[in-house]
């Protein structure tokens, strides 16, 4: 990421409003990232009808490290093609070769051009539109979006074939690298594109990435954590911010049951991040009991199955002389407590940090008779001392056997 000063930016949106007029109009009608007048939903609907065609395979091309791996003599040979002007072209080059600034000392560019200018994505789109020109030439059914590129073909030999000969073209024609690691050929359901999916061939449906949802979802977590030390009203604005964003990229895939799901979810965690239970030491010495965990809560009691095997993970912090052990107890569906015993505790793993916290893991299988767990957390070793302890972060996940 190349951040350019406030003179530089000026310079650069000026030349950005002189050449793109003179380039966007013979770009890709396939290409949609960075251009006036189109957008990510444009192209997911180009997607869908490919697909709806009975293009059910997809040919998924991920460029390593696109912005970084420009070469900034074939790119500026595609510019001089069209541009006549040399003070114009040394200015680009200049631009390209200005390398940025980290922690003082500057370092140059020999290679990729700087993200975060105004010029950057049409420098990229001017790169790529030979790509495009060649896509189009082969008849190809494509879309990309900046450095996104899906083609869509019949069959999964077709798919491997097309792949084949894009690579050859991508690194012997413009020097760039693919990423063979995450570019693929697969079913349209198995591969994101522009953070969804398509599902189905006749009835091509836009849906969901999973990863876009866990990625939202541990956003939610960062932001909610009451250890931010930020004010109640800035968390919801900020959560508010997050998540109307978020519907509003993801409106055009089918997300009605996911929002009302993840409303349920976030009211969920929001309910044990804010339960005053949480977190200091209530009830006897050194116990407390975990309220609205992550996984498998109903309401905001965490109730057990007996029987059955845990996962736990929580962050633990005693006081005085550090962890030595955490116990583990029950809570009967009655309300009768069993207090937690040396034979079901298990010692913490890593170190504590720079605040004293530590995170324990650790595999729990819960007797008959128990509804609910309490943990007791000890710095001397014996269980039934009085230290005193904080717990967060708590999770519970069942275990399949």
């Amino acid at each position: 990421m190349g951040i350019p000063t406030v003179m530089d930016r000026l310079i650069q949106q000026a030349l950005l409003q002189v050449l793109e007029p003179l380039y966007d109009p013979s770009f890709s009608l396939s290409s949609y990232g960075f251009r006036p007048g189109r957008s990510a939903y444009q192209a997911l609907k180009a997607a869908r009808e490919h697909v709806a065609s009975g293009k059910g395979w997809v040919v998924d091309l991920d460029l390593e490290k696109f912005f970084d791996r420009v070469n900034h003599d074939v790119l500026m040979n595609r510019l001089a093609r069209r541009i006549g002007d040399k003070r114009a072209l040394k200015l680009m080059r200049r631009y390209l070769q200005a390398g940025v600034m980290l922690n003082g000392v500057v370092v140059e560019w020999f290679e990729g051009a700087p993200q975060g200018g105004p010029l950057s994505p049409l420098l990229a789109n001017i790169l790529l539109d030979e790509f495009d020109r060649e896509l189009g030439r082969r008849g190809h059914a494509f879309c990309r979006y900046a450095d996104d590129c899906n083609a869509y073909v019949r069959s999964q030999r077709a798919g491997e074939r097309v792949m084949a000969s894009l690579t050859r073209f991508l690194q012997e024609r413009l020097k760039l690298r693919v990423n063979r690691e995450e570019s693929a050929v697969a079913r349209t359901h198995e591969r994101k594109f522009l953070g969804m999916r398509i599902v189905g061939v006749e009835k091509a449906r836009i849906c969901l990435a999973p990863q876009s949802l866990l990625r939202l979802k541990a956003t939610i977590r960062r932001t909610t954590k009451r250890n931010r030390g930020v004010n109640l009203r800035r968390v919801i604005a900020e959560l508010n911010q997050l998540t109307i964003g978020w519907v509003d990229y993801f409106a055009p895939a089918e997300v009605k049951s996911i929002c009302r799901g993840l409303d349920s979810w976030i009211r969920r965690w929001w309910d044990w991040q804010d339960d005053s239970s949480h977190g200091r030491v209530t009830g006897a010495p050194g116990q407390v009991e975990l309220r609205g965990v992550l996984e498998g809560c109903v309401g905001r009691t965490p109730m057990v199955q007996p029987g059955r095997t845990y996962a736990v993970r929580l962050c633990v912090k005693t006081e005085g002389r550090g962890l030595a052990s955490l116990g583990i107890g029950w809570k009967t569906p009655e309300g009768k407590w069993t207090a937690p015993t040396e034979n079901r505790r298990f010692v913490g793993s890593g170190q504590a940090d720079a605040t004293g916290w530590r995170e324990i893991v650790g595999l729990v299988q819960v007797p008959p008779g128990a509804g609910q767990l309490v943990f007791m957390a000890s710095a001397s070793g014996q269980l039934s001392a009085a230290d005193g302890c904080w717990f967060r972060d708590a999770a519970l996940v069942e275990v399949a056997e």
